[in-house]
């Protein structure tokens, strides 16, 4: 089987589809800078059956060790949080874009069978009817997106100069196991089960799009076997839900009330809907398994089991 490097790899996404390409017989190897986000711990019971390097996707050397004997490169590392990049865009410069660009360099010199970019729906900006395809227009808002975008096109660019075998992968909001407590659910989870209220940014109306993260995984997977070298995938299972709709589900299943959202001031140019058609990604057999009721029950269980995991964090 071939040899499959994912950047980025100790991290939320990045460990649940490393174990998932173990179950199906990858041979891995991740490379990871072990940030905050990042914790080797998340790759637990497979760690012993996958080559891990501690590094950089900004670092040559880091890069050309981790890049040895590989055919495919799946490009989780970046900085994600919008809030975080709003307060300081320099390591999401740093790190999505030249990251993206120094792996994209060194990957092309390799001679790498396929290069996989995980990017995200934050790039079209918000959509307020309907939903957008693969073709419509970047309309980045925040800075993380903004880098995002950026790296979209480095991708692109290295498609269209040099015959590069690319796919860019946009996935809509995740959930489930690892999710570092500073994204909605695993924060409203963690909060609620220390007694705490769950914030939520100004009334709550803005709407997101929800796929547990087992989808996502599956579809990416799909997409190293099936994509065309050249296109854009959209993930989405259509489980759109304003925020505010999120938090009382959350809060029924957990025994709570509506007295636990604490509203605070919403943040600038909070972007109000996202939406992403993902029939190009259908046409290939993918199909969601899981509903969000289903999700959320899976994910507050594991909360609930691996406090040890979490409390260190918060």
């Amino acid at each position: 089987m071939q040899r499959v490097l994912v950047t980025g790899g100790a991290g939320f996404i990045g460990s649940n589809f490393v174990r998932f390409l173990i179950k199906k017989g990858y041979c891995v190897t991740v490379l990871d800078n072990l940030s905050y986000a990042g914790r080797r711990e998340n790759l637990g019971e497979v760690i012993s059956d996958i080559d891990f390097i501690k590094g950089d996707i900004t670092e040559a050397r880091d890069v050309r060790k981790a890049i040895k004997g590989v055919r495919v490169i799946v490009n989780f590392a970046a900085h994600t949080h919008v809030d975080r990049s709003i307060d300081d865009a320099a390591p999401f410069f740093k790190t999505n874009f030249y990251g993206t660009y120094n792996l994209l360099n060194l990957a092309l010199k390799s001679r790498v069978e396929l290069f996989l970019q995980i990017s995200t729906d934050e790039v079209y900006g918000s959509i307020l009817r309907g939903s957008c395809g693969e073709d419509a227009c970047l309309n980045p808002s925040s800075p993380y997106a903004v880098t995002k975008a950026l790296a979209d096109r480095a991708v692109e660019e290295f498609h269209g100069s040099h015959n590069f075998p690319v796919i860019i992968v946009r996935s809509c909001n995740n959930y489930g196991p690892y999710q570092y407590p500073e994204k909605f659910i695993p924060l409203a989870i963690t909060s609620l089960l220390r007694g705490g209220e769950i914030p939520m940014y100004g009334e709550g109306f803005n709407v997101r799009d929800w796929i547990y993260v087992d989808d996502t995984c599956f579809a990416i997977e799909l997409i190293l076997r099936k994509g065309r070298a050249g296109s854009v995938y959209n993930i989405s299972a259509g489980v759109r839900r304003r925020n505010i709709e999120l938090a009382k589900i959350i809060l029924k299943k957990m025994g709570k009330t509506s007295s636990s959202i604490k509203y605070v001031k919403d943040r600038a140019d909070h972007d109000f809907r996202y939406a992403m058609d993902s029939s190009k990604l259908l046409s290939l057999g993918w199909k969601d398994s899981f509903s969000l009721s289903r999700g959320l029950d899976n994910t507050i269980d594991w909360y609930r089991k691996n406090e040890k995991w979490w409390q260190k964090i918060v």
